[in-house]
């Protein structure tokens, strides 16, 4: 594993997960976080969240952002968190958006999504929650 450094770019892993093969906003996120210096892994349709764990220890990424549109987002945001846990990744800053209900998002925070991004969030808000989260687990 890299030594995971400040000075090191933030190493991103956009993950869509279950069966939700709506992939434009993810796509879009891929773009923004690459032209905002990141290093972008994608995982492609239909991942498990024990996929996205894998990817996450095999990439030694320093986040992950996970899309979901299809309404599975109380049951795969948190078994992402769990598969992390289990492989002993703690240092990765998950976050999660899609169209995801504000009556939902304290549960996912609570689950261990460290936020939640609706409809709507801009580009540069979600880049700048991820580049402070990231700065922060750094100094752990």
């Amino acid at each position: 594993m890299k030594q995971k450094t400040a000075s090191r770019s933030i190493k991103i892993l956009v993950a869509k997960l279950g069966l939700d093969g709506h992939d434009r906003g993810a796509l879009v996120l891929c773009r923004a976080f690459r032209d905002a210096g990141m290093e972008v892994i994608y995982s492609g349709l239909f991942a498990t969240p024990e996929r996205i764990a894998q990817i996450a220890q095999d990439e030694d990424v320093d986040a992950v952002a996970m899309s979901l549109l299809n309404g599975a987002h109380g049951t795969l945001f948190p078994r992402v968190v769990k598969a992390l846990k289990k492989k002993g990744i703690n240092d990765v800053l998950v976050v999660g958006g899609g169209v995801i209900p504000d009556i939902d998002h304290d549960a996912l925070i609570k689950a261990g999504v460290d936020h939640v991004f609706g409809p709507g969030t801009s580009l540069s808000t979600i880049i700048n929650h991820i580049t402070l989260g990231v700065s922060k687990l750094r100094k752990i």
